[in-house]
């Protein structure tokens, strides 16, 4: 049996702690079902190729590309966009960090940054310099010259980075 690009295929994920189901075509990419289906618009599309980062999402608490991955193969995962992070109104050590050591600027790649950043500093909150460099090295930036991502990530680190644990547990 094969599929169609075009048939619609039902599936259920949970994003930021929400259930949600719908009949999607099987060539539907995550990075458009979590903006277009779950109206969450912060996972941004970049160069739609994997390469700049932008789309980065935790996936099963891992970074993954949205925009290489299906919908369908979120089927039954969890997933958490960078709406995920904050409590209301509330930034946490990670976005403030951000955004007080100037770890942004046009902000388009900022999204995936923070993503990738939160995996790090949930599977590791004392990384070294160079984990960190090595971590957002697969990130692209057109902006800021990464130090100040760089300096933002350590100062969330030594911050304690303790907002990360709020949005892996709870739902926004």
């Amino acid at each position: 049996m094969s599929i169609t690009p075009e048939e619609r295929l039902n599936v259920a994920m949970t994003i930021n702690g929400r259930r949600y189901r719908a009949g999607v075509e099987a060539r539907k990419t995550l990075a458009d079902f979590i903006r277009e289906d779950a109206q969450l618009p912060g996972t941004k599309l970049g160069c739609e190729h994997g390469v700049c980062g932008s789309c980065t999402v935790l996936l099963d608490d891992l970074p993954a590309r949205s925009c290489l991955t299906l919908a369908v193969q979120a089927e039954g995962r969890q997933i958490r966009t960078v709406e995920s992070l904050a409590d209301g109104q509330e930034l946490n050590t990670l976005q403030r960090a951000f955004r007080e050591q100037h770890g942004l600027q046009c902000g388009f790649c900022t999204a995936g940054f923070l993503m990738t950043a939160t995996a790090l500093l949930e599977e590791n909150p004392a990384p070294t310099r160079e984990d960190i460099v090595e971590t957002v090295s697969g990130s692209l930036c057109r902006c800021t010259g990464y130090e100040t991502i760089v300096a933002a990530i350590e100062q969330a680190a030594a911050d304690g980075a303790e907002g990360n644990d709020d949005a892996k547990d709870g739902a926004q």
